[in-house]
């Protein structure tokens, strides 16, 4: 074992991790090839020289692999950016070998485009968040489904969509001939039973997140419910990472992009970047905030008169709304107690339904 400093690239795969390690002057003084386990990462950079820091392209398990080594090797780990670092790339060509290297080489030169490493709390409400998300575009299709099957045999039900009366009335057996009402009736048991594994879905995150102030906090601001305060805590995760309200509005993709050229200024509608369901749920936050709160009733009017878009006006005022809660939001996260990261946070007995808590 050798105690010079290297630099260390991690190029992840699943199957296998390639590891770059160079010392200061940019010598490459190893690249191979070892298993996806922290104990042979550890061992093969070992045989190198001492990590001074450490990075690793943000993908599938790439944030596990980082907190292990943060936990267990006390490494200086960071996430990198993928599609800026493919950017930087001056050859068309991919391969393990050369990325792992340009990995090693941009943290060397202190170039690496880094990505914030949520903690296993913030990451395992990522997880519960992306499975209710998942089972909520089930439910959608279903209903398509349903909605489908009425337009295919020419139904109009006189009833207001997917009240009780209108469900009784898709399954009398008049409504439809005896292929459809077979059909349809198996849709509603699927509908059932989409509906009972959201239903399940949410008992378990409001167990995961009881006792979280940023959640606590977030509830209380004007048509924020749980979908949405879990949303924004699992997205946006710490809030004092970012400067200001705008780099946070930015972050969330809520900010104008800029197409200027010369003389010519213009904004190219919203910046392509955040997580897509961070931003639609706060689009969303935005309609509500425009229907309901004077403030943000007093906007919409002065915009509109001024001839903006309807969606212009609602990603504007989710726009200053995610400003306006940065700072108390902040403050709130600093005065406040993290929960505690935990393994499994909490079980669904397969047979009651029941959710029960480790905490």
């Amino acid at each position: 074992m050798t105690t010079l400093p290297v630099f260390v690239g991690l190029d992840y795969h699943q199957s296998g991790i390639q590891v770059c390690a160079m010392d200061g002057t940019g010598t490459v003084l190893l690249n191979r090839a070892c298993e996806n386990r922290r104990q042979a990462i550890i061992a093969a950079v070992a045989s190198a020289g001492r990590p001074v820091r450490v990075a690793i392209e943000a993908c599938t398990g790439a944030s596990d692999l980082a907190q292990e080594l943060v936990d267990h090797a006390s490494w200086s780990v960071d996430l990198a950016h993928t599609t800026y670092v493919a950017r930087m790339k001056r050859q068309p060509d991919k391969t393990d070998y050369s990325d792992a290297r340009m990995l090693a080489d941009l943290t060397r030169v202190g170039y690496l485009p880094k990505v914030w490493l949520p903690p296993v709390y913030i990451r395992d409400l990522r997880r519960l968040v992306s499975l209710r998300n998942s089972l909520v575009a089930m439910r959608r299709n279903v209903k398509l489904r349903l909605t489908g099957l009425l337009r295919d045999h020419r139904v109009t039900l006189g009833h207001s969509r997917w009240s009780r009366p209108w469900l009784k009335a898709v399954v009398a057996p008049q409504t439809l001939p005896a292929v459809g009402h077979l059909i349809a009736v198996e849709i509603l048991d699927q509908l059932k039973d989409v509906m009972t594994r959201i239903s399940r879905v949410e008992d378990q995150m409001e167990v995961f997140t009881q006792g979280d102030p940023m959640i606590a906090y977030l509830r209380t601001l004007p048509c924020v419910g749980p979908v949405t305060s879990w949303v924004m805590r699992a997205f946006i995760g710490d809030v004092s990472r970012f400067k200001n309200g705008k780099q946070l509005a930015h972050y969330c993709g809520l900010s104008p992009a800029n197409a200027s050229s010369g003389k010519r200024v213009a904004d190219a509608g919203l910046v392509n970047s955040g997580n897509t369901l961070l931003r639609a749920t706060l689009v969303e936050l935005g309609q509500r905030l425009a229907r309901t709160q004077d403030r943000w009733k007093t906007m919409r009017a002065e915009m509109k008169a001024r001839g903006k878009p309807h969606c212009v006006i609602v990603a504007a005022i989710a726009n200053r709304f995610i400003r306006a809660i940065y700072y108390p939001w902040k403050q709130t996260q600093l005065d406040g107690t993290a929960p505690a990261p935990v393994a499994s946070p909490c079980v669904i007995n397969p047979t009651t339904g029941e959710v029960s808590s480790s905490r």
